[in-house]
């Protein structure tokens, strides 16, 4: 009998087997269209200069992936839409005025130290994207802390950008200077819904963030699991202290609507290569984020605290996964 070659060899693995019509291509490009209210709402409100934002952070991840997959000497794999997932989600994390320098180190750092060190697509241990905001935050604070106005109420498409301090960021000197909600407690809560607050590019409007989500959650991209833990966690954690003492703590409503935590939650924290598999392991790693993020914002020196507490947790993922995946059927328990 002829010896066969390596192609020739039929890999058959212990039952049972699973045929499901999802593909790598078909959850990116459904996340990709999830992520499309929020990008509409963030050119409604900062104009030009988030959709220029975006298309930098995409391109920059697209040809960084293009490069690192040539010098890796694999498979050029870009039609899948991981590389436009991670640039979208990353300029979601930046300000509509981040030079467009910041916009393709962001870009590179995402896909090399986020992704590819790791071994590429499914093999990295933390969200790119996230890694990629921190590495910007720590290196370039200035650019990444400057925030614009949104266009509502400023003169028109025309004017000049006019920075401001995030509804989280007055809530901090409030915290910090004890003037018991001087600055913050007159933000509308409207305001932070719709998105018509300064912030980051997905930090805005939940309302889009939401539709989105919604839609995730229709096709069975995510469960509900880590969104309502996480910001389960976080509306009850505010609301002692709100229920404690309303003239120093604001609502759990502005917890949940200011900043990164509805993107965080459905978006970044649902991620299937960086958290939990098992039902427990994501209501868990929700629980988690949310009490850190929580606790970065009462008691860091950041005024928030989701992309801290969901690297963090990103982390812990291999230790939640052994702890609850399921026994395999007939194994004797040690």
């Amino acid at each position: 009998m002829s010896q066969l070659n390596n192609s020739d060899v039929l890999v058959v693995s212990c039952s049972p087997h699973i045929r499901s019509p999802e593909t790598v291509g078909r959850i990116m490009w459904d996340v990709n269209l999830a992520l499309l209210p929020a990008a509409l709402a963030a050119v409604w409100f900062f104009g030009i200069p988030a959709l220029t934002t975006i298309i930098i952070t995409v391109l920059s991840c697209v040809v960084s992936e293009a490069l690192l997959l040539k010098l890796f000497g694999k498979d050029l794999r870009l039609a899948d839409g991981s590389a436009v997932v991670t640039g979208v989600l990353l300029a979601f994390n930046l300000p509509s005025t981040a030079p467009w320098w910041l916009c393709i180190v962001g870009g590179f750092v995402a896909m090399l130290i986020g992704k590819h060190v790791f071994g590429g697509l499914g093999s990295n241990p933390f969200n790119p994207a996230l890694v990629a905001r921190v590495v910007l935050t720590i290196s370039w604070p200035s650019q990444m802390t400057t925030f614009p106005a949104p266009l509502i109420g400023r003169l028109g498409f025309g004017t000049d950008a006019v920075s401001t301090a995030t509804p989280l960021n007055l809530l901090k000197e409030d915290i910090t200077s004890g003037l018991h909600l001087k600055n913050s407690a007159n933000i509308s809560l409207w305001d932070l819904f719709s998105g018509n607050i300064p912030g980051c590019l997905g930090e805005v409007s939940a309302l889009a963030l939401l539709l989105g989500a919604a839609y995730l959650i229709y096709r069975k991209v995510i469960t509900w699991h880590t969104p309502a833990a996480y910001i389960g966690t976080v509306a009850v954690f505010s609301g002692i202290y709100w229920l404690i003492d309303p003239t120093t703590y604001v609502s759990p409503a502005f917890h949940i609507f200011a900043g990164g935590l509805i993107i965080g939650a459905f978006f970044m924290a649902t991620d299937m290569v960086t958290t939990p598999m098992t039902k427990k392991g994501m209501l868990i790693f929700g629980l988690g984020c949310g009490l850190l993020t929580m606790v970065i914002r009462f008691y860091g020196g950041y005024p928030e605290g989701v992309s801290f507490s969901i690297l963090l947790m990103n982390g812990l993922t291999p230790l939640i996964d052994r702890f609850t995946k399921p026994r395999v059927f007939g194994e004797v328990k040690k």
